[in-house]
């Protein structure tokens, strides 16, 4: 199997455990708890408001709460439990950056943990949103310190990650500077007005005229 194909199945690998570790066993049975909480520090909203938040039903709402309550039943999941499952999927390099980088996506209330609510609104965004929510959510990623910019430097260090994570996979296939000169390619074609940054239409626009972007925004439409 070529690099390129396991560095594929790794990513789905973890896909898949982060679908399980949020819906468990996707098992209807005896699903009729209205989330019930007696000893977890975080009591999450009411369904109705969160069905009014994302665009799950009632019935899969339950069906996530109840495997998420059996994977973390304190109610929330810190950075370093992030890490270990990320960890786990990519063994063949380091995680760590990149894990950091997207626990802050889901963590939009920036607390330093993520809630039941944190995840759902995430997923909704990420499962059954549209073109333009999906595109805004990946450059809240980029943009490392919220100001609502992506300069070329956060646009590094998320590239730098993301190839930290696939070590081997790309590792010495792929020369030290090659990270700097994807960036440099993607960052002139993004920033259309040369000042040094690139602005969330910018983004969008530039990612909306690319077939292979598009195509990576409609994979797990249909995983619920």
């Amino acid at each position: 199997m070529s690099c390129r194909k396991r560095c594929k199945r790794e990513i789905f690998k973890f896909a898949q455990y982060l679908f399980r570790l949020i819906t468990g066993t996707l098992n209807t049975d005896s699903v009729e708890d209205e989330l019930e909480l007696s000893t977890v520090r975080h009591r999450p909203e009411g369904l109705e408001q969160l069905e009014a938040q994302t665009r799950f039903s009632r019935k899969e709402l339950q069906i996530l709460y109840r495997g998420f309550k059996n994977e973390c039943p304190s109610g929330v999941v810190n950075e370093d439990t992030f890490k270990d499952i990320y960890a786990q999927f990519f063994p063949q390099g380091d995680a760590s950056t990149y894990a950091h980088f997207l626990f802050n996506a889901f963590d939009t209330d920036h607390n330093g943990s993520l809630s039941f609510e944190d995840f759902v609104m995430g997923l909704s965004i990420l499962l059954r949103g549209t073109v333009q929510e999906k595109l805004i959510w990946a450059f809240n990623l980029y943009d490392i310190n919220k100001d609502g910019f992506i300069t070329k430097e956060e646009m590094l260090d998320i590239m730098k990650a993301i190839y930290d994570m696939m070590g081997k996979c790309t590792y010495p296939v792929l020369k030290e500077e090659t990270p700097r000169q994807h960036v440099e390619v993607f960052f002139q074609k993004m920033d259309k007005n040369k000042d040094g940054v690139v602005t969330i239409d910018e983004f969008i626009d530039c990612c909306q005229n690319d077939e292979n972007i598009m195509r990576s925004m409609h994979l797990f439409e249909n995983v619920l």
